[in-house]
């Protein structure tokens, strides 16, 4: 019995080393080296531009950045947004990481004017009284010619996470008009969305096990399925309705630490962030159906977090290189920096 046992045991610890070995060495237990900022095509601070909320500096704990892009009929891009969703209060209030202790204050949408370089926080205007707002990832529709921008948002709120839908007016950039909070028990861990239509969008779930789970399974399952990396994860599709009601189809399953997720250009290709195992999936898209099929697995050299593709379709990944680094600085009270941060570029 001892032999079997020792057996399985071996087995499960050969398959454990040979996925995740190379991650957890280098992200876990070796803490890279890294200069302040570093581009291969000159320094730094002459290609980096530092966002600041000078007033009040609530511009913190911000998760993910993008562009709202204003086209003209042809879809040349005539205005250019940038897009932020920041949550101050997630060292108290972070389901997936911990801990959940105060889900009360608000988060923020901020908008930055790439023509001006003005920061304005986003007003929610319609937003229903006694709903939280931490917000996530998210994304949002091109407006072309003047039309409404659907945007939709991950809000991890105190009973639930779900999914937020605003329209965004061109006419009135600064205001975010709340349309309906999607819901589905299907919505476990939420983190990213990639559009593929106006009211339709790939969705990351990165965590099974989370803190919403009782005491004391919450915080020590969600910690082991980050480090392990276990299969578990997924992406799935999701189509709202005319009458508010959603379809939600998995599209890619077996996913260790679904996080980031972008959609190319062309729409033929989406490329899904692992943080676990500190790599890219890159899948093939077929859009008449939005089936997704592996294409390949592409490593990076930290744990992936957020991609995005710029505007010549390549791909542009963050993410951070030593994960006990970050663990601290979300245990902490007091500011500080992840052990670096990354970015690449395919």
């Amino acid at each position: 019995m001892f032999y079997k046992f020792a057996a399985v045991l071996t087995t499960l610890l050969a398959i454990y080393v040979y996925r995740s070995g190379r991650a957890v060495f280098h992200h876990v237990l070796t803490v890279p080296d890294l200069p302040k900022g570093y581009f291969a095509g000159g320094d730094y601070r002459d290609h980096c531009v530092v966002i600041k909320d000078e007033k009040d500096d609530h511009l913190n704990h911000c998760e993910h950045m993008l562009f709202w892009d204003h086209l003209d009929k042809e879809d040349h891009v005539i205005n250019r947004f940038i897009l932020l969703s920041c949550d101050p209060g997630r060292r108290e209030w972070n389901p997936i990481m911990g801990p959940m202790n105060d889900p009360d204050p608000f988060g923020y949408l901020w908008i930055y004017s790439t023509e001006t370089g003005s920061l304005s926080p986003v007003s929610l205007a319609n937003y229903p009284e006694g709903h939280d707002f931490h917000p996530l990832g998210f994304d949002v529709y091109p407006s072309k010619a003047g039309a409404l921008s659907n945007l939709f948002l991950v809000n991890h709120a105190r009973e639930n996470s779900t999914i937020e839908q605003f329209v965004l007016d061109p006419a009135q950039p600064t205001v975010a008009t709340h349309v309906r909070t999607l819901t589905s028990s299907y919505f476990v861990a939420p983190n990213s969305i990639a559009p593929t239509s106006p009211t339709s969008f790939y969705l990351t779930n990165e965590h099974l096990m989370t803190y919403r789970l009782p005491r004391p399974f919450g915080n020590i399952l969600s910690t082991i399925e980050t480090i392990s990396g276990p299969p578990l994860t997924w992406v799935a599709h999701v189509t709202v309705l005319p009458d508010g009601s959603i379809e939600h189809k998995f599209a890619a399953l077996g996913i260790a630490f679904a996080n980031g997720v972008a959609l190319s250009r062309d729409g033929l290709q989406l490329a899904v962030a692992s943080s676990s195992l500190a790599k890219v999936h890159f899948y093939s898209r077929d859009p008449s159906t939005n089936d997704l099929t592996l294409d390949r697995d592409v490593i990076v050299p930290f744990g992936p977090d957020n991609v995005m593709y710029d505007d010549d379709d390549t791909l542009i990944v963050a993410g951070h290189p030593h994960f006990p680094s970050l663990v601290a600085v979300v245990e902490t009270n007091e500011d500080g920096e992840s052990e670096g941060w990354k970015n690449s570029r395919f």
